[in-house]
């Protein structure tokens, strides 16, 4: 009976692991603890036999699930545990299917604590309090058992391929020499002679994966760990202080920090190409105007745009005039005279022809004032030296460089002649 094997561990707070008394043996303690988890979760018909050549042995379902405990029909409301709905809360149903598999891989709960990630962080306690629920809890028993059987199957599937290796697995994967370079042949082999060792969801690929890991550890038959020197062959601490290079320290080299200032050099250089790169589509010069009477052109400014507080330099001959936005740049930011929310963000085009005429056209939606015209959506207008210039109530005066406008004149007229 399961009470029979499981109640003196329970009343102990003792693994599930343990038997009776404390005379019985490891392997006694053991088959008692296979014996009361089969019983206890096949009750129902619902775990399938272990695949095998000669054996018939039970072993972790593969698509475990667990048979509820008989429920009386009658139950009183103020027997029922207060646990229940705490579990319910953390307990999922892959959590309790995760615990099933690792007990019965292992028989030993504290095995589980230590190797099994839940979906929580569960004491040892906790999984030994939900443990003994599964076993003599009807009410936690069927509803986990419901919980588990709507289980999609790619997600037991998974469950599975997460199940801890028991001690009679990791004994025939011991027996594979470190110094072999075994391919997967071999543990296949392994799973074709030895089927009632091995859970049913192994591959040949994670035995291989179990075998390296044994072999790192130092954990293969034909493998032992050297033992710490003895004596004087001791390294203490001060001892290896003395043979640290104090000079080898200073000169040591950071490579992370050397990684950094080399990714941090390349950002600067690629910042200043970047910059080189955009020199020539810097149109406009933006000056701030101070009273005082500085002088409104240079070599290089075919026209200005001027206003109260700003003084914008047209340098090429085509500019685009508007409100700049994160998202969209432009070469006369008007915002920078006033507000200009009312402004489009390309609200319109000054280009400079070559018989040396200006034109604006307007792009935005709403019209553009030339000495006190409006110029619409669409439309184009031609701008002389002194024209006022308003666009939704900010006022500017457009400035013709007169003298490089008669040079480029002159340049044109001299192409032009056969």
């Amino acid at each position: 009976d399961v009470r029979e094997c499981i109640t003196s561990p329970m009343a102990a707070g003792t693994s599930v692991g343990s038997a009776v008394s404390q005379s019985r043996s490891e392997d006694e303690e053991t088959a008692a603890m296979r014996r009361a988890a089969n019983q206890a979760f096949s009750g129902a018909g619902l775990i399938p036999k272990r695949r095998s050549s000669s054996s018939s042995c039970l072993t972790p379902p593969l698509t475990m699930v667990i048979a509820p405990s008989s429920v009386p029909k009658r139950m009183k409301k103020n027997k029922q545990p207060l646990q229940i709905t705490k579990d319910l809360g953390r307990w999922k149903p892959t959590d309790d299917l995760l615990l099933i598999n690792a007990v019965l891989q292992t028989t030993d709960l504290t095995s589980v604590h230590l190797g099994v990630k839940f979906s929580c962080r569960f004491t040892l306690r906790e999984i030994k309090e939900r443990w003994y629920a599964l076993l003599y809890d009807p009410v936690i028993s069927k509803l986990a058992w419901q919980a588990m059987r709507q289980l999609h199957p790619e997600a037991i599937a998974a469950i599975q391929s997460k199940a801890l290796f028991s001690q009679a697995e990791e004994t025939l994967l011991s027996k594979i020499t470190s110094s072999s370079q075994p391919k997967m042949e071999i543990f296949q082999d392994l799973l074709n002679k030895h089927p009632s060792v091995f859970y049913p969801s192994r591959t040949a690929k994670s035995l291989l994966i179990h075998w390296q890991l044994l072999k790192q550890h130092y954990l293969l038959e034909d493998q032992s760990v050297q033992p710490l020197p003895k004596g004087e062959q001791v390294l203490n601490f001060s001892d290896a202080e003395q043979v640290v290079d104090d000079a080898k320290l200073k000169d040591s080299r950071d490579e992370v920090l050397e990684h950094e200032l080399m990714m941090a050099d390349r950002h600067q250089k690629r910042e200043i190409r970047q910059l080189e790169q955009e020199l020539p589509r810097w149109q406009v010069l933006v000056d701030s105007i101070t009273g005082m009477n500085s002088p409104d052109f240079d070599n290089q400014t075919l026209a200005a745009l001027r206003g109260r507080m700003v003084r914008y330099l047209m340098r090429s001959r085509e500019i685009t005039l508007g409100r700049a936005t994160k998202d969209k740049q432009i070469d006369v930011d008007l915002s920078l005279e006033g507000p200009a929310w009312k402004i489009s963000r390309k609200q319109g085009i000054i280009k400079l022809k070559n018989n040396g005429d200006f034109f604006i056209a307007n792009e935005g939606r709403r019209p553009i004032y030339i000495d006190g015209r409006p110029v619409l959506s669409g439309n184009k207008w031609k701008l002389n030296n002194n024209s006022v210039m308003e666009i939704a109530g900010l006022r500017f005066v457009f400035l013709i460089n007169q003298d490089l406008i008669s040079l480029i004149k002159a340049e044109a007229a001299k192409m032009n002649q056969p």
